[in-house]
């Protein structure tokens, strides 16, 4: 997608706007608090939860700001371009398959959590891949090489299978984590937000 798109020499406002938006978005979303402008309440606390698991799993700040620097700009970015009706009718189709390969992951990973011993971490690997290429389908059209890291890094995290195992292990030191993280995706179901 070039920089500056251009018709008979005049250039497309909505075109411009939507890559400085997007330009914007990559700098802004350096801290928690410009984050939380863009972000809701219960998805807020949702990525807090998420990045303290992450900070106890990984023993790294440095890798839990990365994993939630990298949801948030995927999330806001791809609100852009919807926004801005960027997508054809085809890449609607696969974000609305997206959206229910999504949900139903979540559904599954919220029951696994919820009744012990049901956890199935091939199905998981499997059904989080399947989110990942559905959605690396959606944005290769519109979105940086770069972008398409961000995606590849946070799915990544979360089909690790030690990953996996640590989480659903029964004396795992993530289950408070684990807990919180649990009650925002409920929340969010039932707002159906996700």
């Amino acid at each position: 997608m070039s920089t500056m798109a251009e018709a008979g020499g005049v250039v497309k406002s909505k075109n411009l706007g939507m890559q400085v938006q997007k330009k914007m978005l990559g700098k802004m979303v350096t801290t928690k608090k410009v984050a939380k402008v863009f972000i809701d309440d219960t998805m807020g606390d949702l990525l807090d939860n998420v990045y303290k698991l992450c900070k106890e799993y990984k023993q790294s700040k440095k890798d839990a700001e990365k994993l939630i620097k990298n949801i948030i700009k995927i999330v806001i970015k791809i609100g852009i371009l919807y926004r801005n009706d960027q997508f054809s009718d085809e890449e609607l189709k696969i974000m609305e398959r997206f959206r229910k390969k999504f949900r139903s992951t979540i559904m599954t990973f919220v029951s696994f959590c919820e009744v012990d011993f049901t956890f199935d971490k091939n199905y998981m690997v499997e059904a989080l891949s399947a989110c990942s290429d559905l959605l690396s389908q959606l944005v290769v059209r519109h979105l940086t090489d770069k972008s398409q890291g961000r995606i590849d890094y946070v799915f990544g995290f979360f089909q690790d299978g030690a990953f996996m195992d640590t989480l659903f292990d029964t004396n795992s030191p993530l289950k408070s984590h684990l807990t919180a993280i649990v009650a925002g995706l409920n929340k969010l179901l039932e707002e159906e937000s996700i």
